[in-house]
């Protein structure tokens, strides 16, 4: 019977595609697992217990090892350290570049402005004293250059209402011509003394229209302070020696409106004459160093006793004999032929000159000639 079993063809299985036998097909008394080939424990009619589920063994994910990361070579670490740094220096120049340029641009600004405040301000004198073609030329020039500046504009267009005002002509009348007084009467005779060149009158004529009526013609009344105060102390420097008195009105000047350049030359150069007197008969190397910065642009300034050329000489002169006695004779040789140069020195100070020079500068004796061995 197990043969017939055995050798039954109907419990054979194939593959589907007939080829291949697989393993035949069990009774239902031993349950197979689902792919027919493994057994599994037989089901007991008396099996009371629940059955236990079999876990499924999860397949562990292989894990590669990581691949080792590439290290940047030393080539390109340095080639990149050369270009940071490149980097960093061109930003820094540009940098420093344009901070030049914004301070060039500053300080052309600032003398510009200084330069028109100088220009209008003459051109407020010009339009008092009806000089019409002098204010429009500044005024235009005032405004070509900054279109913006303040009341350029509008004195401009009352220049040029006045220039095309023809005079009128006064017919001649019995009415007497009414006196001027008052802030009026101040006004005109300030004008007058400046066109005479009378400052100081001026001065006191302005001063008066200002205690009458402190807001008539403000800006017209500016201008011509600040021409009268500028002159006078221009003229007390130049003219008189009076050093202290015309950097004072030089100084008031300023207030008003920026001094040119010939007025603040002359008054930078008084303070230094006067520094430099300070020193005078206490330290004639301090008072040589500073004459010499005056006498090199204005020799003839003086404080009414000798003009800054002259100082120069005499401190220099000084200071050579100075160092001499000190026993310094290189340092007087200099000094006593920059003094020869300036305006000559005596007999006494020619002497020194002389055993200065020889001291400093000997005269080294020619080497005696050998005689030639007769052969």
């Amino acid at each position: 019977m197990s043969e017939e079993l055995e050798n039954n063809p109907q419990n054979e299985s194939f593959d589907p595609d007939g080829t291949r036998k697989v393993k035949p097909y069990q009774s239902s008394s031993e349950p197979i697992d689902p792919d027919g080939t493994k057994k599994v424990k037989a089901y007991k009619a008396d099996d009371t217990q629940p059955r236990k589920a079999v876990p499924m063994q999860t397949p562990q994910p292989i894990h590669e090892e990581p691949k080792p990361e590439k290290k940047p070579s030393r080539g390109r670490s340095i080639l990149t350290g050369i270009l940071g740094f490149i980097l960093l220096l061109g930003l820094g120049g540009f940098g420093g570049y344009n901070s030049a340029i914004a301070v060039r641009k500053n300080a052309e600004e600032s003398i510009m402005t200084t330069q028109l405040s100088e220009q209008f301000s003459f051109a407020l004198v010009d339009i008092e004293f009806g000089r019409y073609e002098n204010a429009r030329q500044r005024l235009e020039y005032i405004i070509q250059r900054d279109p913006n500046f303040p009341g350029a504009q509008e004195k401009l267009t009352e220049v040029l209402v006045l220039s095309n005002v023809p005079t009128p002509t006064v017919a001649p009348t019995l009415t007497a011509t009414p006196d001027i007084s008052g802030v009026e009467n101040a006004y005109a005779r300030a004008q007058e003394l400046i066109r005479a060149q009378d400052w100081n009158g001026a001065l006191t004529a302005l001063d008066t229209v200002r205690k009458l009526d402190p807001g008539y013609k403000a800006a017209s009344v500016d201008g011509m302070y600040y021409y009268a105060l500028r002159n006078q102390g221009y003229n007390l420097i130049t003219k008189e020696g009076n050093l202290e008195g015309g950097i004072y009105y030089l100084t008031l000047a300023e207030r008003f409106g920026p001094l040119d350049n010939n007025a603040k030359g002359i008054r930078d150069a008084a303070r230094t004459y006067m520094t430099g007197a300070s020193f005078w008969d206490l330290d004639w190397e301090q008072a040589r160093s500073y004459f010499e910065q005056v006498a090199v642009g204005w020799p003839s300034l003086w404080d009414g006793t000798m003009t800054a050329g002259q100082r120069y000489y005499t401190a220099t002169l000084r200071l050579a004999e100075e160092v001499y006695t000190l026993g310094d004779y290189c340092y007087a040789y200099e000094l006593y032929a920059q003094a020869d140069t300036l305006g000559g020195i005596d007999d006494q100070s020619r002497a020194n000159f002389d055993n200065a020079n020889s001291i400093c500068n000997p005269v080294s004796e020619a080497p005696a000639e050998e005689p030639t061995p007769i052969p």
